[in-house]
């Protein structure tokens, strides 16, 4: 049996070296749920750019993370805080000027936020739009980095190379607080924001693999190409 590894990804711009308050932070966890090496913290444009498949890229994490490769066969499921897709009804805007409609509320504005956005409202919390809140730059990101390493969609919100790496995307700010998370990872401080996001994204991408029942799966209506933001189950 192949180990596992979680690995959080939170996402900065594509030029966030000039920007000292947000960038791309990466943490690993392994099967027991210890960090891996050291957490990083600066730009992955570099290793987005230079890596040539799937394998170069986890290598190049484990790098960064001052870790060794392993070098038994392994699997990888990334978490990575930042949206991965837009709603249906933008792509259409945009790509066939299509209108979606009588728009509503801002936060049931189908233009700004995709289906598992809007569900995060209604369960009481307030995700960022890659329309509306100037994280476009991160997204694209990811985007870039599902379309180069992980491009096959496996099913609705999870992205895979078909070789044992899958991406999936998440929230920290819906997750850090419960008690899955904080039973996984609560008490380690890794003194930077960005950092302790990547942690808790980690948190996620181990519960994905171990206790996949914690966390708040798409229901079948959501377009697959829209992605989901996966987060523990309120209570959980």
């Amino acid at each position: 049996m192949s180990t596992h590894f979680a690995i959080g990804w939170d996402v900065g711009g594509w030029n966030c070296d000039k920007n000292p308050q947000s960038r791309d932070s990466i943490v690993i966890l392994d099967s027991t749920g210890s960090i891996v090496g050291v957490p990083w913290r600066n730009n992955l444009r570099k290793e987005l750019n230079s890596a040539n498949n799937s394998q170069e890229w986890i290598e190049s994490l484990f790098r960064l993370c001052q870790a060794e490769t392993p070098k038994a066969k392994f699997r990888v499921t990334m978490a990575i805080d930042t949206p991965l897709a837009f709603s249906e009804e933008f792509v259409e805007l945009v790509t066939g000027l299509r209108q979606s409609g009588i728009v509503g509320d801002f936060q049931t504005n189908a233009y700004l936020f995709r289906q598992t956005e809007r569900h995060l409202f209604a369960r009481g919390f307030k995700p960022m739009s890659a329309i509306n809140h100037q994280i476009g730059s991160q997204a694209t990101k990811g985007m870039h980095a599902l379309a180069k390493f992980t491009p096959t969609r496996e099913s609705c919100g999870v992205w895979t190379d078909g070789a044992g790496i899958r991406a999936i995307e998440t929230y920290p700010s819906a997750s850090r607080h419960t008690r899955v998370v904080t039973g996984l990872i609560g008490g380690i401080d890794l003194g930077n924001e960005d950092k302790q996001d990547a942690l808790v994204c980690a948190a996620v991408a181990f519960l994905f693999e171990t206790n996949p029942a914690s966390l708040d799966a798409p229901p079948h209506n959501v377009p697959a190409r829209e992605g989901w933001i996966w987060t523990p189950i309120t209570g959980a």
